[in-house]
């Protein structure tokens, strides 16, 4: 492994250790703060090393990005320090692992075919909005109801639709959800976990560098580095076309498939959201939901 894929691959570990302390508060972990002013947002680095029994100096390297492999202890030790929950110690240890991986070029940006049995599944699950969309959140297939239910994502072209692009770049998502700021949360910290252990890949740099240059918002919550955004099970959008509804949606992995997901939503048969549903469906634009979309270009 060169020097230079080294360091970049530390940086990462580095730069998710920075933001996990610096967004830890001294009273969180226990420390008492005396009545000085402090000038480091969060934990001082020296505080962290001593909770976690590390050297201050090994420390300052780790988060550097020049030192690249430390041992399981360390990570655990850190983890525990910093009260990282289940998935961002996982996280952690991912960084890890590929910063002492040899890794001697980016890897490819994952394949965009959708087979075409999960398109006919897309059709099958009607009147229920279904889409496939890949790692980095752009939609591959969907059947009528799954691209209306986002409301003016069928006016950009099929390679421009992205989830993630929609929630911060299309005028109508931030009056399509009434929790747009905890929708756009959990975007950002899912492009974190998988960024965070792909950092190169073409497919996720091109979508992250657009948003950071366009989306201030997108900018300030990818600074912080969360990593555990959570979706709620349930879901309202206050649609133009059909009105208000609360769906619950569910997103599967789909075994066999480059980091592809189906994501559905569903309603109680007989209620008003159900119906809702049928009448988004019914009303769709027919945009050919069986069509490969096209690689992205930014």
């Amino acid at each position: 492994m060169t020097s230079t894929s080294a360091h970049s691959e530390g940086a990462e570990l580095g730069r998710f250790l920075r933001a996990r302390r610096t967004q830890t508060s001294p009273e969180h972990v226990g420390l008492t703060v005396g009545t000085g002013i402090r000038r480091t947002p969060g934990l001082r680095r020296e505080e962290l090393a001593t909770l976690a029994g590390i050297s201050i100096d090994y420390y300052v390297r780790l988060e550097r990005g020049k030192e690249t492999r430390p041992s399981p202890a360390v990570l655990d030790s850190l983890a525990r320090a910093l009260h990282l929950d289940d998935q961002e110690h996982q996280h952690l240890r991912e960084l890890a692992a590929r910063a002492a991986r040899y890794v001697s070029e980016p890897p490819p940006a994952p394949s965009r075919t959708v087979r075409p049995h999960l398109k006919l599944l897309l059709e099958s699950l009607r009147p229920n909005p279904a889409y496939v969309i890949s790692r980095s959140m752009d939609m591959l297939a969907w059947n009528p109801g799954g691209l209306a239910l986002y409301a003016g994502l069928e006016d950009w072209p099929a390679k421009h639709r992205n989830l993630a692009r929609y929630l911060f770049l299309h005028p109508a998502s931030r009056s399509l959800f009434p929790d747009w700021d905890r929708q756009i949360t959990a975007c950002v910290a899912r492009l974190r976990a998988v960024a965070g252990t792909a950092p190169d890949a073409p497919d996720l740099t091109n979508l992250v560098g657009e948003l950071l240059l366009k989306s201030p918002d997108f900018a300030r919550l990818w600074e912080r580095y969360e990593v555990t955004g959570r979706k709620p099970a349930q879901k309202t959008f206050h649609h133009p076309r059909v009105g208000t509804l609360t769906l619950t949606s569910q997103a599967m992995h789909l075994e066999g498939t480059p980091g592809q997901r189906i994501g559905v939503y569903t309603a109680e048969p007989g209620t008003p959201d159900h119906d809702a549903l049928l009448l988004l469906d019914m009303n769709a634009p027919e945009a050919a939901p069986h069509r490969e979309v096209p690689h992205a270009s930014s």
